[in-house]
């Protein structure tokens, strides 16, 4: 079964796709935040099953990119660290999921 004309222009959308949301770990740390107003780390590490540093390493990728704010801070002098996604991350993460819905509703089947 060859794929149309109108599939294969869909399918080559996915060339663009912003790479730094695609990544698997950085997806799904992505979902979480953009359904919540901010997460704490250890919430993120017991939902994610990533390791500290993995976690930690898709973080900074994510923060770089502009996409999450970390915050630190003390709470009864245990250091907490607060995650959010900013407007862009939000705005990457809804652009990324409409892109993808489009994509794949155009494959047959």
């Amino acid at each position: 079964m060859a794929v149309n004309k109108k599939e294969a222009r869909e399918l080559q959308k996915l060339v663009d796709i912003d790479r730094v949301v695609h990544e698997p770990a950085r997806l799904l740390i992505l979902s979480y935040l953009y359904v919540v107003e901010s997460a704490d780390f250890l919430f993120l590490l017991r939902q994610t099953n990533l390791t500290k540093g993995n976690l930690s390493s898709h973080l900074m990728k994510l923060e770089n990119a502009g996409y999450v704010n970390i915050e630190k801070k003390f709470v009864e002098k245990i250091p907490r660290t607060l995650l959010s996604l900013t407007k862009e991350g939000r705005k990457a993460f809804h652009e990324y999921t409409k892109r993808m819905k489009k994509i794949i509703g155009t494959l047959p089947g």
